[in-house]
């Protein structure tokens, strides 16, 4: 008695599918196939009104270009899947390092002091961070003064904050002359593992959020 007969005929149609894969992006397949449509087209063609040298030199010329360039296309993947690997494990000397990106969280504090940083995008005669909540409800304000154009730093002291300080945020309010000056609140993130994207190589935050390296606007 037999049995699995129905796996064997999947087995079948999924090997058969692989080999017809392989078969089409195999250069050596490819180049085989043209000899067979080649030494074919000789045998059947009118002996009277035969294929010139010229001819058949430029369809080898061609068979040749595209058995070169599919060479090259699987050459340049295996170095890109490499390129890749290495980026991922050179990104491994990036965990446990704080890393800056765009965002209005205070991050991870050390003894209840909160540091956090944001781009001015010109000098400011006034200067004044918000701490909020998620929702919008004012918790401190801390006046800095004026800033100059360019990244500012700043620290939050959550002491006496009996909330959870991770669930914050902050907003940056700057003027001068009586103009609004924009900014670009930066959020401090710890780096907790690497990875790779689209061969690009990313990096997962202590927030559970995954970034690319590119996003990352300063390392300390």
């Amino acid at each position: 008695m037999i049995y699995g007969t129905g796996n064997v005929g999947n087995t079948a149609d999924t090997t058969s599918k692989t080999n017809t894969s392989n078969s089409v992006t195999d250069p050596n397949a490819a180049q085989d196939r043209f000899l067979k449509l080649l030494v074919a087209q000789l045998n059947n063609q009118d002996p009277m009104n035969p294929m010139d040298n010229a001819q058949m030199t430029s369809q080898m010329a061609q068979i040749n270009t595209v058995t070169g360039i599919q060479q090259l296309n699987q050459t340049m993947a295996s170095m890109s899947s490499q390129f890749t690997a290495m980026q991922v494990l050179q990104g491994t000397q990036m965990i446990g390092r704080t890393v800056l990106t765009e965002g209005n969280t205070l991050g991870v504090g050390k003894d209840n002091k909160y540091t956090a940083a944001f781009d001015l995008a010109d000098q400011s005669a006034s200067l004044k961070v918000q701490i909020t909540t998620a929702s919008g409800e004012l918790v401190d304000t801390i006046d800095l003064g004026s800033g100059t154009a360019g990244r500012n730093y700043f620290t939050w002291d959550g002491s006496n904050y009996k909330g959870d300080a991770s669930q914050l945020r902050y907003n940056v309010v700057a003027t001068n002359a009586d103009k609004a000056v924009s900014t670009t609140t930066l959020s401090p993130h710890a780096v907790l593992a690497t990875g790779a994207s689209d061969g690009k190589l990313t990096l997962e935050l202590d927030d559970g959020t995954s970034i690319a390296y590119s996003a990352v606007k300063a390392v300390y």
